[in-house]
Parts: structure tokens; sequence; C-alpha cells
């Protein structure tokens, strides 16, 4: 089992990882949540006083497992904007963000343009929405295996690769859609919560 590059889980600290940009870009970012999660259910209160091990490291630490010369993602069910617009900003990928929900929309096409990521914001259904393939499809706390996979294989290209954060219950996942697809599995420990773990999973297919 392989470990990702290592990301300290407190805020100063996890700070270092990252360029002076890419902080100053962050921080605009978690400003930009903190007001907004007033009025809209981005993250829980008590996440806002975690925000940095819990939601920023926790989506950096996926960096070091994109393949070499990935130029674009496309991240499902974006909701707050973890991890596909800190990747965006974080990693300079161009990002296509699936979120719903018109209020979390709403942010993030507000939260993109106020640190100039390069992510484009679908409000809209994942079953609905019209993309290209992308070589990297990302979804955190969405929705089971099997149904993820259902969501995110019409929308990885050829050779791409799955990079999903799961919890506990991910032997049981696997499990499960090991029943309906095949796929290589690569399982990482996350740097952010020893419960969890990182699928990045490559030549999805169903049957």
């Amino acid at each position: 089992m392989k470990h990702p590059a290592s990301l300290a889980t407190s805020g100063p600290v996890a700070a270092s990882n990252v360029s002076r940009e890419t902080l100053e870009r962050l921080s605009v970012f978690l400003d930009l949540l903190k007001r907004w999660n007033g009025t809209v259910n981005l993250v829980s209160s008590r996440d806002l006083a975690n925000i940095w091990p819990r939601h920023i490291a926790d989506a950096l630490q996926l960096i070091p497992l994109i393949p070499s010369g990935t130029d674009r993602l496309i991240d499902l069910g974006s909701g707050a904007g973890f991890p596909g617009l800190v990747l965006a900003i974080a990693a300079n990928i161009r990002a296509d963000l699936v979120e719903a929900d018109e209020r979390k929309a709403a942010f993030l096409k507000e939260a993109a343009r106020a640190v100039a990521a390069p992510a484009t914001v679908h409000g809209s259904r994942i079953e609905n929405t019209r993309l290209d393939p992308a070589a990297l499809v990302t979804a955190r706390a969405l929705a089971p295996l099997p149904t993820l996979l259902h969501l995110a294989a019409p929308l990885l290209a050829p050779g791409g690769v799955c990079l999903f954060p799961k919890g506990r219950r991910v032997e049981d996942e696997l499990t499960s859609a090991a029943a309906l697809w095949h796929m290589q599995i690569e399982r990482f420990p996350s740097a952010t919560d020893p419960t969890a773990s990182i699928l990045r999973l490559s030549e999805v297919r169903h049957g």
C-alpha cells in the first residue's frame, strides 16, 4: 500500500506545503466560504473550526496521485469545492465542477471568479450534464462506489483515472462494485483521517 506525499494536518504547517501565491488564493477562497456559509450550508459549523485538515489538506493530498500530464478534471457533486476547486487552484488543472444545488453552484462560480481558478461550474444533475470526457474524475462524499462508478464512467476518457476519497466502509463498497465493474484498483491511506482511504481507479469498465 502506497502513501501519498506527506501533508501536515494543522493549518499553519499545511500552509507551508503550497506556494505563497496558492496560499493567498486558498485564503481568499476560505474567507468567501465562511461568509457564504451563514446562508448556504456549505460545511458544518464544526468543520469551520477545523477547515485546513478536514477539507483543504484532505483535497491537497490528491495532487501527488494525479497522473503526470493530466490537464483537465471533472469533479462530481462539487459542493463547497472539495476537492475539485482546490485542485484547480493548487494544481492549476482545468476543472469542470458539477453541482446540482443552485445555491452551491452560485458559490462555486463566485469562488472560482474571486481566485481566478481555471474552473467552469455546471449547475445541473450529473446524469444530465454533457461534457467531453476527462482524464481525471474526482468525487468526495457523494455516493457509494457502485453508484459513483455509474455516474463517473461516461465522463472518464480512455486511459483516465478516478480519484475517490472513501471512508471506513471502503471494503464493503469495493465488494459491491466488483459485482458490476471491472477496474484496476490502487488504494492509498489518507494522510488526514486514519479511518479513510483514497481509491485510484483505472481501466474502468462495466460488466
